[in-house]
């Protein structure tokens, strides 16, 4: 079968279209034939040389396809339907895993992370992973949805506790999960502020239903916050930049507001002044993806079409480099998928 491989980190050069033997499937397994796989920003720090990778690698967290063949223990899933995967892998059997909350497992990793993904033709997955999809939902659509709507969803509903009428601020509103989060919040009536770097990302943002946009390049954070809210500020700032919008996201939460993030796509290192934490009384929460409940609760809304995935662009598998280089331009608004 055809897939991307690398052999080395680096840039989208490494990235090699190549064929390898096709996967052999074990009895607790599904083989799914690749119809779409989504990137995320996590391939590119995959790709660039990230401690637990193991060479050569593929990556690819967000998978959509139709069952090819099933192992003999399988018993829920047949061939020929249309499903997505679950983009995580977990040993299913731990105290973690067994009470629901299998993003604690020791076990835990991300698809195309830990183990390899779905930037190929076909891939084995054990049976858990494989959700069926409606004939409604496309499969560029379906593989927009995994990794972003169940981060997204965890991050306000699982760790933030969302609720109705707060004030909600959405970091990078182009990305995939800026993108899930504006939907997620505005179903729980919040008000939304988004922001983004240009107008046309901005005007995107309003469409899928933000109440108000800022400039992150032309305006300060804080202050517009601070506007809008009439001082008041959020109550929930959705943090996934990291170090570039970090203290501009720290200064714009109410007292008692909270912090929630799952990245730091512009770096690790921030800081904080604990004065400033525990005066005001704030919560800072991390997010790691999510558990499986998250991700059929989420899925539920995404196949009733009250949360829709967004579909920026999408590449033949063969152009996977070149898909990279557009990620990383931050041109796109919501999420760029490869075609095998």
């Amino acid at each position: 079968m055809k897939a991307i491989v690398f052999n080395e980190f680096g840039g989208p050069e490494v990235l090699l279209y190549r064929d390898i033997p096709e996967p052999k499937l074990r009895q607790d397994q599904v083989l799914v034939r690749v119809k779409a796989c989504a990137l995320n920003h996590l391939d590119l720090f995959v790709r660039k040389g990230i401690p637990g990778i193991n060479l050569p690698h593929i990556n690819g967290s967000d998978v959509a396809g139709v069952v090819e063949g099933v192992g003999e223990y399988v018993t829920g899933v047949k061939t020929g339907q249309r499903v997505l995967l679950a983009p995580m892998a977990f040993c299913n059997h731990c105290e973690m895993c067994t009470s629901g909350q299998q993003n604690f497992c020791r076990e835990f990793t991300v698809l195309g992370y830990g183990v390899d993904g779905g930037n190929c033709e076909l891939i084995a997955i054990p049976e858990v992973n494989v959700i069926k999809i409606p004939d409604t939902l496309g499969f560029e659509e379906a593989a927009s949805v995994p990794l972003v709507f169940l981060t997204a969803w965890h991050m306000l509903v699982g760790r933030s506790q969302i609720k109705q009428g707060q004030w909600v601020l959405v970091l990078g509103a182009g990305s995939g999960v800026g993108t899930a989060a504006i939907q997620i919040a505005k179903m729980f009536h919040a008000n939304v502020i988004a922001t983004a770097g240009d107008d046309a990302k901005l005007a995107k943002a309003k469409e899928l239903g933000a109440d108000y946009t800022i400039d992150h390049y032309k305006q300060k954070i804080s202050d517009e916050v601070k506007r809008i809210t009439n001082k008041r500020g959020v109550d929930i700032v959705f943090e996934h930049v990291g170090k570039a919008t970090w203290m501009e996201s720290v200064k714009s939460l109410r007292p008692g507001g909270t912090l929630v993030t799952c990245g730091a796509t512009t770096g690790p290192e921030v800081g904080i002044d604990l004065r400033h934490l525990f005066v005001k009384q704030l919560s800072l929460l991390g997010s790691f993806m999510g558990n499986m409940g998250d991700l059929h609760e989420v899925l539920g809304h995404v196949f009733a079409r009250r949360l829709k995935p967004v579909v920026d662009r999408t590449f033949p598998l063969s152009e996977t480099a070149e898909a990279h280089r557009y990620l990383e331009s931050s041109q796109m608004f919501g999420k760029v998928v490869l075609q095998p």
